[in-house]
């Protein structure tokens, strides 16, 4: 008898693409997906420990799970990724109508343990194995013009607000064969544009710079992008090869985290102002349409009214098309989480709040400077609140609105941008 999965993520696009390898690996034991909790015979919550406002929804979501399995006892409820990891036994003590806990190493373990939950009720963990080596499957994205590929897991840069080393475990890379095999499959399957994914792509084990060359000149692959990359080890080799490569997007998603030298030393980032500033000019010399997207922390400890002063500055001289801001949420288990200097909330709200109006007046007018002009978006579908109005992205990955015509997703189409927004661009779609 078919039976009904329903998968909820949280978090990362690292996280998108172990739910999407999670719900092959079910698939062939006859779990379908549904999209209604009521129908499932398996809900599985793919969760996040970035921050604690994670947590707190996905504590929340677990919680509003009981009374499925109050209707239906055969019900099995799961919980993975780096939530699980972190907490493991403690998830179950909270909430005992979760039936496993499964760990970000241990993904191999699903279907035996779906098995075993389908013939007896028990509750397990399985929180070991975070830096095994990686187990290869074969596995092909399917009916989808957009694909995440996992090319390493881990990181080993211990960033000292940072719980990924801890939950993710150090850095382990997949075969540059395993990966191309991959791309293969999803572009004869359809995938028009691939998204190489790791903590840090740019310290790939088996050279970034040649894999990414080798991936980008599969035949009938439209687009390739790649994050997350740390600044430390953003080499001249790879900007070359992004200036060089047609099919690589105009797009680098590169977190800085703070504009203040003493606060980037503080945090363990490796690199200095003056360093992620000379990288800048280096792609923009090298892309000058290139589109700079970044990470940004706000109140983390020790942050002083001259170092808030920095960010801003830096901020307002680099010109970031987008960022992610953030206040700093503390992780326990991290060494920035012990600092004896923590700022008050409300003063890193209103950091937050000064950091943010400074970067939204400067997406704005990057925006602005598009009005008129005529660029290629790859078609995504019909959007959340209009099935008339469908979204798609440029190559510097702007999000853009537009009428539905006889558009399908994964077109690549020419559009006019007629209203340019701080978020997104809205435009018209030119023969």
């Amino acid at each position: 008898m078919l039976k009904k999965l329903k998968i909820i993520t949280y978090g990362c696009q690292m996280n998108v693409a172990d739910s999407q390898r999670m719900a092959a690996r079910l698939e062939t034991i006859g779990y379908a997906p549904t999209d209604e909790f009521a129908d499932a015979d398996l809900i599985l919550i793919n969760t996040c420990s970035v921050r604690d406002s994670a947590e707190e929804k996905i504590l929340g979501k677990i919680g509003e799970l009981k009374q499925y399995k109050r209707r239906k006892p055969s019900l099995i409820i799961g919980v993975t990724g780096c939530m699980a990891q972190k907490e493991g036994d403690a998830l179950i003590e909270r909430a005992p109508h979760v039936d496993f806990v499964l760990g970000t190493g241990r993904q191999t373990e699903l279907i035996k343990i779906v098995r075993l939950l389908e013939s007896f009720h028990r509750h397990i963990v399985d929180v070991e194995g975070m830096s095994d080596p990686i187990v290869e499957e074969l596995y092909t994205p399917r009916g989808t013009h957009s694909a995440f590929i996992p090319i390493m897991y881990g990181c080993n840069n211990f960033c000292t607000y940072c719980i990924v080393p801890h939950v993710r475990g150090r850095e382990r890379s997949r075969q540059p064969q395993d990966i191309i095999r991959e791309a293969r499959a999803a572009v004869d399957n359809g995938t028009v544009e691939i998204t190489l994914l790791g903590q840090n792509v740019n310290s790939y084990a088996h050279g970034f710079p040649q894999l990414l060359t080798e991936i980008s000149r599969l035949d009938g692959l439209k687009r390739l992008r790649f994050m997350t990359s740390h600044p430390k080890d953003l080499s001249d080799e790879l900007i070359e090869v992004m200036a060089s490569e047609p099919t690589i997007c105009e797009h680098l998603h590169l977190p800085v985290q703070h504009g203040s030298d003493r606060l980037l030393q503080r945090m363990n980032r490796g690199y200095t102002v003056e360093r992620y500033r000379r990288l800048v000019e280096k792609l923009r010399a090298a892309i000058p349409n290139i589109a700079l997207t970044t990470d940004l922390i706000a109140g983390f400890p020790g942050e002083t009214d001259d170092d808030v002063d920095r960010l801003l500055e830096f901020v307002r001289e680099i010109r970031f098309d987008a960022a992610f801001t953030f206040i700093y949420s503390k992780r326990s288990g991290t060494p920035a989480a012990t600092f004896d200097d923590q700022i008050d909330d409300r003063i890193k709200h209103e950091r937050l709040e000064r950091l943010m109006a400074v970067q939204n007046k400067i997406s704005r007018e990057i925006n602005d400077r598009l009005a008129g002009s005529t660029v290629e978006i790859l078609v995504e579908g019909a959007s959340k609140s209009d099935e008339k109005i469908f979204s798609g992205r440029t190559r510097t990955n702007k999000p853009v609105l537009f009428r539905h015509g006889d558009e399908r997703a994964g077109d690549l189409i020419r559009v006019r941008i007629t209203q340019p927004q701080t978020w997104l661009l809205k435009a018209e779609r030119v023969e």
